[in-house]
């Protein structure tokens, strides 16, 4: 069952929803770097990799809940 959300809440999450794609685009540039160094420790990146798996779970509910629920 979804909630019908009002035309505000939609930008709020639309906006929400590009931020955690900034910092998803963000990690996925860092996470390169750091890749590359190897003066940085293994652990390091998995918890960076960690987070970006994060948002992007973060970032799928968030889309979801901009899609209508068809069946509805």
């Amino acid at each position: 069952m979804s909630v019908r959300l009002s035309a505000e809440e939609i930008e709020q999450v639309k906006n929400h929803l590009a931020e955690l794609k900034l910092e998803h685009a963000d990690l996925d540039q860092i996470i390169e770097r750091l890749a590359r160094d190897t003066t940085v420790e293994e652990l390091h990146i998995k918890r960076l990799k960690k987070r970006k798996l994060y948002l992007k779970d973060q970032i799928a509910d968030l889309e979801n809940e901009l899609i209508p629920d068809i069946l509805a």
